[in-house]
């Protein structure tokens, strides 16, 4: 099982479904996870799949996601690249070079370091990025951490213009409701700028947590805004 074919699977679904397929995903990784399962068994009878399932799971979900929206923000004028390019690759083209600085918190003496973010999204004309996006399939792999991210850029004039996003299929339904809301609901209200949840459950909307398909709709506004 590769992510080749998480991502065929998807294709598959959205020759089916349409602009509704983002939330049969969930399904889509349930079904993905049997096809790992015969495959890792046959390499390692004894081996811990589970294990190695997460793994799979979570890196590959990221991957799912970049793809997912790349080909309508890139049709914004905009442009997509994976964080850890960023972060890991030490020969980057001089576009990218200025984009890492564009992004880069500063520690003062301890230097700058970038947000752990999965998805990075600029402005290829001058380098400014607009929006860092972290994907996780529950609220509490990564929520908290993405709310103090938030907060770093918030505090420095060179980087509190970039939204932080959070999309995430809410597999352990964090978001459901604002009644009585878990403390994952609390932080994407307030801290974050946008959650937006692939899922087929119901959920309490708000101006802060949508549904995906509202997503590419209020990138498109936030470009607007940043070019007016």
């Amino acid at each position: 099982m590769k992510f080749e074919d998480l991502k065929q699977m998807y294709s598959d679904t959205l020759l089916v479904d349409g602009e509704e397929a983002y939330k049969s995903v969930s399904q889509i990784l349930q079904d993905a996870k049997e096809h790992h399962k015969q495959d890792f068994l046959r390499e390692k009878p004894d081996g811990d799949h589970e294990q190695s399932w997460r793994a799979f799971k979570g890196k590959n979900f990221e991957k799912l996601i970049q793809h997912i929206i790349t080909e309508s923000i890139e049709a914004l004028g905009m442009k997509v690249i994976n964080g850890n390019k960023l972060e890991r690759s030490n020969n980057l083209p001089y576009e990218l070079r200025i984009v890492k600085r564009n992004l880069a918190i500063d520690y003062g003496e301890f230097g700058l370091h970038l947000p752990d973010v999965d998805i990075v999204v600029y402005n290829p004309k001058d380098q400014r990025v607009i929006a860092v996006i972290s994907s996780k399939v529950t609220l509490r792999e990564r929520i908290a951490q993405t709310g103090y991210w938030k907060l770093k850029l918030l505090a420095d004039e060179t980087t509190e213009h970039i939204r932080v996003y959070f999309i995430t299929p809410d597999e352990d339904g964090t978001l459901t409701t604002t009644y009585l809301p878990k403390k994952g609901r609390a932080i994407v209200e307030i801290d974050l700028d946008g959650t937006y949840v692939l899922t087929e459950a119901d959920i309490e909307e708000s101006d802060k947590v949508k549904l995906f398909e509202h997503f590419i709709e209020d990138f498109k506004q936030l470009i607007e805004e940043n070019q007016a």
